[in-house]
């Protein structure tokens, strides 16, 4: 019973008027570990008395900045000569950080920075956030320019840095108060430091086989997981349909022991069929009120959402939550087919409506076995700005903006009014039929994500902002959105094109390809924004 509880609590709907959007909860919040320590050298204290101690202040003001993001502060204190610095490793190593925030409070050689470069893996930003404007000229002491000192050694730290084959990941220079851009800067590598928490963390279940002749989705998971830190779970259509064929009141239930040390396994009965009957009943009123139902329009292969559809969308999406659950998985890739006519077919080919629920819950779902793009779709999500699984669709050259959408599954927080749900006579392109997503997503800047792979096997983050535009959209069962891209439709789809991207991407609202950048340096990969102006 705790499972059921636990979804209903996790992935709850929050009610609003029917002028809204309703909204999926996130099931897990947003957090990362951050540290921040501060640099100064020691000859100073007894030199200027006080100095540290207004130096520990600044210190203050840059972490209340930091706790307004949702992320965890360790602080180190005052590195200020090389013994210092490397007392502190093993407790900076035990706060298992996402990101180290060295505050350069004032000038401090090298050597107290360095031990950070060669014993830490994560991500290193130099601050240096000057309190006032300028100095007084008139008036200018010694202690006010070490105040002020936030800047000066930042070339040596860097220039060691690359000396120990470590670049430091980048450096925050501004004001510390009343600087918005300062401010927005830290606000990113939060975020940043949010992806990167959770991508180190994350099981992705990988289930089926890539899509028949679709070599641009192919990738290593080795590779994914040396690169992003993410566990790739190997994952089998019937863990799943163990759990749908309970839903569906059939037979017995086996759970193998095996990997427990427990056996081959063994058989077990299966929960009461009352309890599998008012999952489903939940999940149906659940989808009825999240999702419009309209009629037909246009397309002869789409129909009013029949109830033989609704009750096998509510089934796959009860039995996807728990299997979730069960593997412990944040995000799943898959494709599969099933024989034809058989209950495998018809439980992988609806997922749709379950994995945009999950989507929208903090767990990418993403079809088609496009590991890659789960990995974006993540991505977006820590970043809090969507990340529906996307591709292009044709242009519209009338109003200079592509198509961007898919048949599923998509993050329905950022739709721009309520999604809507129709039953599909067949999917385009793949076997089976069911119940599809439809909606536009909210109108304003967008932000693009594909992530490509290179000859050399490293990977590529391609990147677009452009905006999203009010306009018909096809009343085909599949999400879309006129997208408008600089400088013009053609030039960039040409520009984007030629990047060597995947055929599908992470779609996400405001416009954020400065934490992508950002998020790129941290993981060593490289980075194109198609849409800057060079």
């Amino acid at each position: 019973m705790h499972i059921i509880v636990t979804f209903i609590i996790c992935i709850s709907f929050a009610v609003m008027s029917m002028a809204d959007v309703m909204k999926v909860e996130r099931r897990k919040p947003l957090t990362a570990n951050v540290g921040v320590v501060s640099v100064g050298l020691d000859t100073y204290w007894k030199q200027c008395p006080g100095l540290l101690e207004d130096l520990m202040k600044k210190e203050d003001v840059f972490v209340d900045k930091l706790n307004a993001h949702s992320v965890k502060v360790s602080r180190f204190g005052m590195s200020d000569n090389p013994q210092k610095a490397a007392s502190m490793i093993p407790a900076m190593k035990a706060a298992d950080l996402d990101v180290l925030f060295i505050d350069m409070v004032t000038y401090a050689t090298s050597s107290t920075f360095a031990p950070f470069v060669r014993e830490l893996k994560c991500p290193i930003v130099l601050v240096a956030l000057q309190p006032d404007s300028r100095l007084n000229y008139e008036k200018a002491t010694i202690y006010k320019q070490l105040y002020n000192d936030d800047f000066c050694s930042v070339p040596e730290f860097t220039g060691v840095a690359v000396r120990y084959g470590r670049a430091v990941t980048d450096v925050i220079i501004g004001m510390l108060t009343g600087d918005a851009k300062a401010d927005e800067e830290i606000r990113q590598w939060c975020a940043v430091a949010h992806v990167l928490h959770d991508l180190r963390r994350a099981r992705i279940g990988l289930m089926g086989h890539v899509l028949e002749a679709m070599y641009d989705m192919q990738v290593d998971p080795t590779a994914v997981c040396r690169t992003f830190g993410c566990h790739v779970a190997l994952c089998e259509p019937d863990e799943i349909l163990t759990f749908y064929r309970e839903l569906n009141g059939e037979g017995w239930r086996v759970e193998d022991n095996a990997t427990q040390g427990g056996g081959a396994g063994r058989a077990v009965s299966p929960r009461p069929p009352q309890q599998a009957a008012a999952e489903v009943i939940a999940m149906k009123k659940r989808i009825l009120d999240f999702f419009d139902t309209p009629d037909p329009v246009s397309d002869p292969w789409t129909e009013k959402l029949t109830e033989r559809d609704l009750d096998v969308a509510a089934k796959a999406a009860v039995a996807l939550e728990k299997f979730i659950e069960k593997r412990n998985l944040d995000g799943f890739a898959y494709y599969y087919e099933g024989e034809p006519g058989s209950m495998t077919r018809e439980l992988v080919t609806n997922f749709i409506v379950g994995n945009s629920l999950l989507t929208a819950a903090g767990f990418p779902m993403c079809g088609e076995f496009d590991l890659k793009n789960c990995i974006a779709m993540m991505i977006f999500d820590r970043l809090d700005i969507g990340g529906s699984f996307a591709e292009f669709h044709p242009i519209d050259f009338d109003r200079d903006t592509v198509l961007v959408g898919h048949d599923g599954p998509h993050h329905l927080n950022i739709a721009s009014k309520r999604p809507v749900l129709r039953s599909l006579k067949k999917y385009h392109g793949k076997p089976g039929k069911g119940a599809g997503v439809e909606f536009s997503i909210k109108e304003g800047p967008i932000t693009m994500l594909s992530i490509g792979l290179k000859a050399d096997g490293s990977f590529k983050f391609i990147v677009a902002e452009g905006e999203s535009l009010a306009g018909p959209i096809p009343a085909t069962g599949n999400t879309n959105t006129h997208g408008k891209f600089p400088p013009d439709v053609r030039t960039f789809l040409r520009n984007w094109s030629l990047e060597g991207p995947t055929h599908h991407f992470a779609l996400g609202i405001g416009h954020h390809a400065a934490e992508i950048k950002k998020l790129g340096r941290a993981l060593g990969i490289e980075t194109v924004v198609v849409t800057e102006v060079k």
